[in-house]
């Protein structure tokens, strides 16, 4: 089932992301200026916000077997509609409508590993998923921009939009709940359930009915622990939005290479990253399996990739293109390591609002990536990124300060935290 996630993943990023490859080429054509490209880059993330609350409650009461595949279609039929585009408005409504059946998308693969996997196993499987974010760009970046060069933009579109169609029926066809699942025994739902696997929460005629209310929206928002959280998550997502949004035009503009030969430029930050999410995950759960306090194991690899995403302040004062790669890659290297921050979803949301705190977190990181491409696109003045950078390093360093101070002595659930049941 982790294999179904990772390559939903991957297809989920691939249509966020595939504007940034057709970008060069699109504004082109239908002579976009820089403003209105930061624009088009946020239409996605501004729709995608916004739904993560209804989203993540959706995703508390509609079983992945079905919801995912009925997203997939819609938001692939929107990526489709992208290579039809004839104006900037139609561009930005087809963006909009791709955030907004993206949006439940992470509560989902967190109801799946959590129903699927025991906790101190969670974080490397978590870790294992969200490098799909990566692997997408990173393995597909020199396909991707071949197949534009050979067979333009519009083309682009056309076919991611056909690979998740194609997607949906496969995920449909294969994926089952563990309590669906007919090669699971009764012992292997017991090992599950006992090993901490979140399963009878999904099941309302064995569990306490959750029911939303206001009062639950309040709670969200109540422990200092989820505001470090949810504002940790807004950095880590703002060094995620450059790579994913304006990356190669930095690469085209400031470094001045060739649209063709930047591929295999923009695949080494991904890779880098990629590597990040994976070992963060590993070696959190290691930690906690060796006796290190569950806060602690989690919070290091949070700490130690944030800390490293602010190696982005020393491009300004670099000149050739390989050094700057390499900085790019350590600095998206450590945004892979913090990005395990999923990880406390599941440790501190209670079951039955698992969907709906994800939601809260994963809109905070979606406001991140609708603030950050416009930000960038005010900063860049005639090419010149510097002053973005300092931007992306400078929150790089104020998460930091989040994750430090305001989730200080967590090690578990929080008390009184949402999740009271509602007659």
């Amino acid at each position: 089932m982790l294999v179904a996630v990772l390559v939903t993943v991957v297809i989920n990023y691939l249509d966020r992301t595939n504007i940034s490859i057709a970008a060069i080429g699109l504004a082109a054509e239908l002579a976009l200026s820089p403003a209105q490209m930061g624009l088009l880059f946020s239409a996605f993330a501004w729709s995608y916000s916004l739904c993560q609350l209804p989203g993540g409650i959706l995703a508390d009461r509609v079983r992945p077997r079905v919801l995912y595949p009925a997203l997939l279609v819609c938001w692939s039929l929107a990526t489709l509609a992208q290579g039809m585009a004839a104006s900037f408005a139609w561009l930005v409504v087809c963006r909009v409508l791709v955030g907004i059946f993206e949006a439940p998308s992470y509560p989902i693969n967190n109801r799946v590993v959590s129903s699927w996997f025991v906790a101190d196993r969670r974080a490397g499987a978590i870790g294992i998923y969200t490098s799909g974010q990566f692997l997408g760009l990173a393995g597909l970046a020199p396909v991707l921009v071949a197949f534009q060069a050979t067979f333009g933009w519009r083309a682009l579109f056309f076919a991611c939009g056909a690979i998740g169609i194609l997607w949906a029926w496969v995920w449909h066809s294969f994926y089952r709940d563990p309590d669906q699942d007919s090669k699971l025994t009764d012992a292997d739902l017991s090992a599950l359930r006992s090993g901490g696997a979140l399963l009878d929460w999904k099941r309302p005629t064995q569990a306490p009915r959750f029911v939303f209310v206001a009062s639950d929206l309040k709670h969200a928002f109540s422990h200092r622990a989820l505001w470090g959280l949810y504002c940790g998550q807004f950095c880590i997502g703002t060094l995620t939005a450059f790579f994913l949004t304006w990356f190669p035009s930095y690469l085209v503009q400031a470094r001045g290479m060739q649209f063709e030969s930047i591929g295999a430029m923009t695949a080494v930050p991904f890779l880098a990253a990629m590597g990040g999410v994976v070992l963060a995950g590993l070696v959190s759960d290691w930690l906690v399996r060796n006796g290190v306090s569950n806060g602690l194991a989690r919070k290091a690899p949070v700490l130690t990739g944030m800390a490293l995403s602010g190696a982005v302040l020393a491009i300004p004062y670099v000149g050739d293109d390989a050094t700057v790669l390499a900085i790019m890659a350590i600095a998206f290297f450590g945004n892979g390591l913090a990005s395990i921050n999923w990880v406390f979803v599941s440790m501190l949301a209670p079951p039955g609002h698992l969907g709906l705190v994800g939601g809260v977190f994963n809109l905070v990181g979606g406001l991140s990536a609708a603030v950050t491409p416009i930000a960038i696109g005010m900063l860049v003045r005639g090419g010149d990124f510097s002053a973005a950078m300092a931007y992306i390093g400078a929150v790089g360093m104020v998460g930091f300060a989040c994750y430090t101070v305001l989730m200080s002595g967590i090690d578990g659930r929080l008390p009184n935290a949402i999740g009271q049941s509602h007659p």
